[in-house]
């Protein structure tokens, strides 16, 4: 494959992919939103920008393979179903009809156990392609770097990392943006990776919250201090926001946002082994180098930064 189409290529992962596509010799093309033609999209000069359609795009493009890196903002139901479910499986039908040999879709590992809309929208999404009769790839990645940095702001100023119950309750092995774009790109010439669901994580092992804060206060050299958040408080907080948002939209968004991090307070991102219905990190692949010890350090550093936006409830 040498033209490629990205989507999603402002979002973190699709601008790693468009900077290793290039990096690799492809030709990348990148779709756009209107708002981006004046510029501040932030994508390198190389990457050939379009407007309008996925089918407009595919045209202009001669795209051979697509990758689609969108994904919803908030996770609330309704950005999930116009995102993660609609505008995804638009997206097939259009490079189905485009004749493209492939299609490498970007989900996420937490649909194994789906409680959330946004899960829901993209398991809809990931049948939909498996239905298409196109070759692709559903590549299901573990927690990223940039999701596990949100109380940076909080050890610099001395507050405590906050761990829900013990800090051991989940695990994960944290990929970075660099490894899943090379990951991602490699399913195009991998036939091993063709028509599959794939999980993946990082280089392991797999590492707990509680290890994670020891990472990070490690990195900016500050000793450990840790306060702890009982789960059956952010229970109580859902119970009160859903009440209230039977007659409030802004708080049935709220009570979804925490439903949201809950979830993620609650279960591992490693692959789920349906006969125990428990988390396996032995049975979690792994790939890449990158480490997320070696992330917070040049995070200390001022060498890296993490705009969190929406991802701040995380």
């Amino acid at each position: 494959m040498t033209r490629l189409l990205v989507l999603g290529a402002t979002a973190t992962i699709g601008r790693a992919v468009v900077a290793e596509a290039l990096a690799m010799g492809h030709e990348v093309a990148c779709l756009l939103r209107p708002h981006h033609a004046g510029g501040g999209h932030g994508l390198p000069e190389a990457a050939r920008l379009h407007f309008g359609t996925v089918a407009e795009a595919l045209a202009a493009s001669g795209a051979e393979a697509v990758i689609c890196c969108m994904a919803s903002r908030t996770g609330a139901p309704a950005d999930a179903w116009a995102v993660d479910h609609a505008a995804t499986v638009a997206a097939v039908e259009s490079t189905r009809a485009a004749g493209a040999a492939h299609f490498v879709l970007l989900s996420a590992i937490c649909v194994q156990r789906p409680l959330l809309a946004f899960q829901h929208a993209k398991l809809a999404a990931e049948a939909a392609l498996i239905g298409s009769g196109l070759r692709h790839s559903i590549v299901r990645p573990t927690a990223y770097f940039k999701s596990l940095s949100g109380q940076v702001a909080r050890l610099r100023a001395g507050k405590p990392f906050l761990l829900f119950g013990d800090g051991r309750l989940t695990a994960c092995k944290p990929i970075s943006d660099g490894d899943l774009a090379r990951y991602l790109l490699g399913c195009l010439d991998a036939p091993e990776r063709w028509n599959r669901v794939l999980p993946i994580g990082g280089p392991g092992p797999a590492i707990t919250p509680l290890e994670q804060g020891g990472m990070l206060f490690q990195a900016l050299g500050k000793a450990p201090h840790y306060a702890r958040v009982s789960v059956r408080l952010m229970d109580a907080l859902i119970g009160g926001l859903s009440l209230g948002g039977r007659l409030s939209p802004r708080l049935a968004a709220k009570a979804e946002l925490a439903r949201i991090g809950r979830y993620y307070a609650t279960e591992s991102m490693l692959v789920l082994n349906p006969a125990t219905g428990r988390y396996d990190a032995r049975a979690t692949p792994e790939t890449g180098s990158e480490t997320l010890g070696e992330f917070y350090a040049r995070l200390a550093r001022g060498e890296e930064s993490v705009a969190l936006g929406d991802h701040a409830v995380f």
